[in-house]
């Protein structure tokens, strides 16, 4: 049975269901890039203002902190977190809401994020006088792009005056069904570097390979070897992912380039092991380079570090979910190797980052994030922001 708390909040989520589709379809349409989101902070400023949230902040020039004060405020204080950049991609959905900023899209539920916590804000604020404490909400910008909005956000004291004893931050899943959220505790999401090479020879004609120093020969080795790093270096206990995704080499048939440009990433859920493998991947390529005549410069671009759930945390915020949305609709969930910044709440302060499933094939709705076809079954707000108001009250202990 469902105790009347839950009720209530089911209630406000359906009631405001219209107006919080309407502001994600807004903020989906008009799409800003990481640390951009100009015209996003100013709208959300404004319905923060309209819903009744008090003292409201610009942090980090387009991040938001805004609370919302029970009973007693200063007893105890959890925070919400939603992030409000967008990715540079040409949305190919064909909806009313589209991107009307050509090459720009809310192509990883940013948008949701954003709507659900204004939605958990409204809903908060109708209850405020039944619960004790404070909810702060943060509308971070630049998840998308180093080095983090969370770390800038954490910099310009987001966490302080009042400062929560916990975090939680919402993520759409499109590998799970509408209707049910996923969970992790402990080590959930992997630390993310960007890896940035120029490998550099001697270009030339084609015909006469032994005048040049072939870079495209240097980078193709160089691109083999390192996956060594993973498999006879990384300690198979620990997950490790070494990926290249870009590489340039600007010859012709006939044409043997100056240098060749590679882009990768790496990931993995190991402090020690990260920086050593850092250590490792520059060595090799540097020999492996000059031992065919080249050079090689490499920089490893540091990124997020592993996100890693409170156990005690996300074993309260789950049983609350299966509380609130029925044990069917709680599932857990595997270790992910990709990354948020949300890692950097996690390594400061007890942190639950959970998922909202957002898949509805009957409908079509099945596209991944970060892809050009990506989009939400919107029942999925509903959810969301009654399920981060009940969070937030459950945590304060009300």
């Amino acid at each position: 049975m469902k105790t009347p708390l839950i009720i209530k909040i089911k209630e406000l989520a359906t009631n405001n269901k219209t107006d919080i589709i309407n502001v994600r379809r807004h903020i989906h349409a008009n799409p800003e890039l990481s640390f951009e989101e100009y015209n996003t902070k100013n709208y959300v400023l404004d319905l923060l203002k309209n819903i009744g949230v008090t003292n409201i902040e610009v942090k980090a020039k387009t991040g938001i902190v805004g609370l919302i004060k029970g009973k007693n405020p200063s007893k105890k204080t959890i925070a919400l977190r939603a992030d409000l950049d967008a990715l540079p991609i040409i949305e190919e959905n064909d909806v009313i809401y589209k991107s009307k900023n050509v090459g720009v899209m809310h192509a990883c539920g940013h948008d949701v994020h954003t709507a659900s916590l204004l939605g958990a804000a409204k809903i908060l604020i109708e209850l405020k006088n039944e619960f004790e404490g404070t909810v702060k909400l943060i509308f971070q910008p630049g998840e998308e792009k180093i080095p983090g909005g969370a770390s800038l956000m954490i910099a310009d004291k987001a966490l302080e005056n009042p400062a929560p004893s916990a975090i939680f931050g919402q993520h759409v899943m499109p590998l799970i069904p509408v209707g049910k959220v996923g969970f992790k505790s402990g080590l959930y999401m992997a630390s993310s570097d960007e890896l940035f090479i120029k490998v550099i020879g001697k270009g030339g004609h084609g015909a006469m390979p032994h005048l040049n120093i072939d870079p495209v020969s240097i980078a193709a080795q160089i691109i083999v070897s390192l996956q060594q790093i993973v498999s006879r270096f990384a300690q198979p206990i620990i997950p490790t992912v070494l990926s290249f995704g870009k590489v340039i080499a600007n010859g012709a048939t006939n044409v043997i380039p100056n240098e060749v440009l590679i882009e990768g990433t790496f990931r993995t859920l190991d402090e020690n092991w990260r920086t050593d493998a850092h250590s490792k991947m520059i060595k090799m390529a540097t020999l492996i380079a000059e031992s065919m005549g080249g050079k090689c410069e490499f920089e490893v671009r540091k990124g997020y570090p592993f996100l890693k759930n409170n156990e005690a945390l996300t074993i309260k915020a789950k049983d609350a979910a299966i509380e609130f949305l029925g044990i069917e609709n709680v599932v857990d969930l595997d270790t992910w190797m990709a990354a948020e910044d949300f890692a950097y709440y996690t390594q400061i302060m007890p942190a639950c980052f959970y998922r909202l499933g957002t898949r509805n094939e009957a409908l079509g709705l099945t596209s991944s994030v970060h892809t050009p076809t990506f989009d939400i079954d919107e029942n999925a707000l509903e959810i969301g922001s009654g399920l981060m108001a009940f969070l937030a009250i459950n945590e304060l202990g009300n």
